[in-house]
C-alpha cells in the first residue's frame, strides 16, 4: 500500500459565530494515498469544500490535524501553510480561475513562477505539462480562445506542472457538458496512477464515479460512507486533444 499523502484526524471546522455560527465539519478522520483517485460527493452544503479547503491548507482546522506529506500543520502560520501549498498541492477549481491575458503556455508557467523556477526550462515544463494534456496545439491560444474543457485542461496542467504530491480538485466539471466532464475525470485519472500522487475530486456527479478508486460520500459536516470505485482505464489522448 503506498504512504499517506495527506491524513485528517479528528478534524472539525466551526464557521461564523454566534447565532450564524455553522459546524461545518465534525470529527473528521480521512487518509489519501498515493495512487488513488478519491471522489469525495454529498448534497449542497455538506462539508465538502470546507473539508478540500482544510486538507489544502486554505482554512485551519477549529480542532484536530491535518498531515501533508508528513508535515502537520498544527499551529503552523500563513506562511508556513503557503509553503505546504506552494510545495506539496495542486488545486483545480470550478470555474479555471485563469488569466484572461496570458496565454494557455503563460497561465501554467505561472505556476511555476510562484515557486522562483523561471526561464527556459520553466517554459519547457509548462509546454510538457500542456501536451500531456493534449493541448499543445493551444499553447499561444488565449483563455477566451479556448472552449470550457480547454480551458479546464490548461488549469489541470497548472495544477501538475510542479509535480505536485496531491491535487485537490472542487467541482472541477461542473461547469461542462458531459462529455467533456468524462474527459477532465480521465486526465485525472491518469494523474492519480503515479503511485506517488494522490487525487481527491469533489463531486456530485454520480455519473463519474467509474473513475474513482475510492467513493467517500459526506453529509452534515460526518462522513457517512466509504466505498471502493470501479476505476475506469484512462485512454491516451492524441496530440490534437481529442480521441479520449
Amino acid at each position: 500500500m503506498s504512504d499517506a499523502i495527506m491524513a485528517a484526524e479528528s478534524v472539525s471546522k466551526v464557521l461564523g459565530s454566534g447565532a450564524g455560527q455553522v459546524h461545518a465539519l465534525k470529527d473528521i478522520n480521512l487518509t489519501l494515498r498515493g495512487g488513488e483517485l478519491t471522489m469525495l460527493m454529498g448534497p449542497s452544503g455538506s462539508g465538502k469544500t470546507t473539508l478540500l479547503s482544510v486538507l489544502g491548507c486554505m482554512l485551519a482546522p477549529t480542532a484536530g490535524t491535518v498531515q501533508v506529506c508528513g508535515q502537520s500543520t498544527e499551529g503552523a502560520g500563513a506562511e508556513k501553510l503557503a509553503a505546504i501549498r506552494r510545495d506539496h498541492i495542486g488545486f483545480i477549481f470550478q470555474n479555471y480561475h485563469l488569466f484572461p491575458t496570458l496565454t494557455a503556455g503563460e497561465n501554467v508557467q505561472l505556476a511555476l513562477d510562484v515557486r522562483g523556477q523561471r526561464g527556459r526550462n520553466a517554459r519547457s515544463k509548462a509546454y510538457e505539462a500542456l501536451a500531456r494534456v493534449g493541448l499543445a496545439h493551444k499553447i499561444p491560444s488565449y483563455p477566451g480562445e479556448l472552449s470550457g474543457g480547454e480551458q479546464q485542461r490548461v488549469a489541470i496542467a497548472r495544477a501538475i506542472v510542479s509535480d505536485p504530491s496531491a491535487i485537490l480538485a472542487d467541482e472541477p466539471t461542473a461547469a461542462l457538458d458531459g462529455a467533456n466532464g468524462q474527459s477532465i475525470l480521465s486526465i485525472l485519472a491518469a494523474t492519480a496512477r503515479d503511485p506517488n500522487r494522490s487525487v481527491l475530486v469533489v463531486t456530485h456527479d454520480s455519473r463519474l464515479t467509474s473513475f474513482a478508486n475510492r467513493i467517500i460520500t459526506i453529509e452534515d459536516g460526518r462522513l457517512t460512507g466509504e466505498r471502493r470505485g470501479s476505476s475506469g482505464t484512462p485512454k491516451l489522448l492524441t496530440a490534437a486533444g481529442d480521441g479520449y
